[in-house]
């Protein structure tokens, strides 16, 4: 049975404080981050012994591309997504194949460790948030989602679930809910013709969303993630969304508003969200873990449509990753052409950042 929380861990091997937590009954998933990566096959050692200690688990990353990419020493590097929107602008249908071809790739490899899941795409417009920027495809609705569906039909080729953040729109808000509450004060008619429009027309790829921690202050005095509203009534009811529905990190500042984490986490499974996250605070963790007591198993049928198609490992990534037949030309693909600095198409060289960058999710 699937339990109703996603947790982290500390490093890049199970601790016995982390085996105990994870075998609980209502740990339904675990996120890694940078500070869990060394390379491929310790990341695959970790997932492999994850899945002895709790077979019914998630595992899941945030792996977009650019300053978000948890994979990185040995892994292909991905582009932000904001560079193709900007190769959109003047090619778009090289564009889109690019789309495509990071959706697989970034799949792939993702799979190839043991990982189901990256929590991707960002359907967010890229506006004013000082959280999101090159995160998003693109300022235009439009151009989010012939891009995002793409994206994510490279992602399903691989057999990769995807799951579009953050719902409605976080682009609109230049605070970071990560560090401070974000309101949103314009109308639901607003929100419905603009932001919301890359996660509605690309619902029938979508098998998971993740609200945001933005209060959108004419709808709901909640943050969307906790807000009845927004999750049973406008996506469920009237977006008949049948998908997966995981909340945000609700160690994140923008979730505050609910109370102390036994609060936000009851708030949200209330509110419609299936698997609620809890990253960044092992006490909070473990306080979670208690109030999940109290709160009903998700819908299994509905978390095992985020299984990923993992692959058996054959000793290396690049080894693992040829059994996925299109990886190879995705990665040539994708490496040509925003990698390779002798190309005249450049438009992104690898991001020199720390291996562990700021977890945004």
């Amino acid at each position: 049975m699937y339990g109703v929380l996603m947790i982290d861990i500390d490093n890049t091997a199970l601790t016995a404080e982390d085996v105990s937590l994870i075998k609980q009954a209502q740990i339904g998933g675990v996120i890694l981050f940078g500070r869990n990566v060394a390379d491929a096959a310790q990341v695959r050692a970790l997932c492999d012994d994850i899945r002895y200690h709790n077979p019914d688990i998630l595992i899941g990353v945030d792996q977009e591309g650019g300053r978000v990419a948890r994979l990185r020493e040995g892994f292909t590097p991905l582009p932000a997504m904001g560079r193709l929107g900007e190769l959109f602008n003047h090619d778009p249908s090289r564009a889109l194949s690019c789309a495509y071809d990071c959706g697989y790739l970034m799949a792939a490899e993702v799979m190839a460790v043991g990982i189901d899941l990256s929590f991707a795409p960002v359907l967010d417009r890229d506006g004013i948030s000082q959280v999101i920027g090159d995160r998003s495809f693109h300022q235009e609705p439009q151009a989010i989602v012939a891009l995002a569906t793409q994206f994510m039909r490279g992602m399903k080729a691989a057999g990769m679930a995807t799951t579009g953040k953050h719902f409605p729109g976080h682009g609109a808000i230049a605070p970071d809910s990560h560090v401070s509450e974000a309101i949103d004060t314009r109308s639901l008619d607003e929100i419905i013709n603009s932001d919301m429009q890359p996660f509605t027309q690309t619902l029938s790829l979508l098998d998971a969303l993740m609200p945001a921690h933005v209060i959108f202050s004419q709808v709901d005095n909640r943050p969307a993630g906790f807000s009845k509203i927004w999750l049973k009534d406008i996506i469920r009811d009237q977006l008949a969304f049948d998908g997966v529905l995981f909340s945000d990190d609700l160690s994140m500042a923008g979730a505050k508003a609910a109370g102390d984490v036994s609060a936000r986490v009851k708030a949200a499974i209330e509110a419609g969200c299936d698997i609620a996250l809890v990253c960044n605070d092992r006490v909070a963790a473990h306080e979670a873990a208690a109030a999940a007591q109290e709160l009903p198993y998700p819908n299994q049928k509905r978390i095992k449509t985020m299984c990923g198609n993992i692959p058996k490992w054959q000793g290396d990534l690049e080894s693992t990753c040829q059994q996925f037949d299109y990886w190879q030309q995705a990665k040539n693909n994708v490496t040509q052409s925003f990698f390779n600095v002798e190309s005249d198409t450049q438009v992104d060289k690898p991001a020199n950042e720390s291996k562990d960058p700021t977890d945004y999710k």
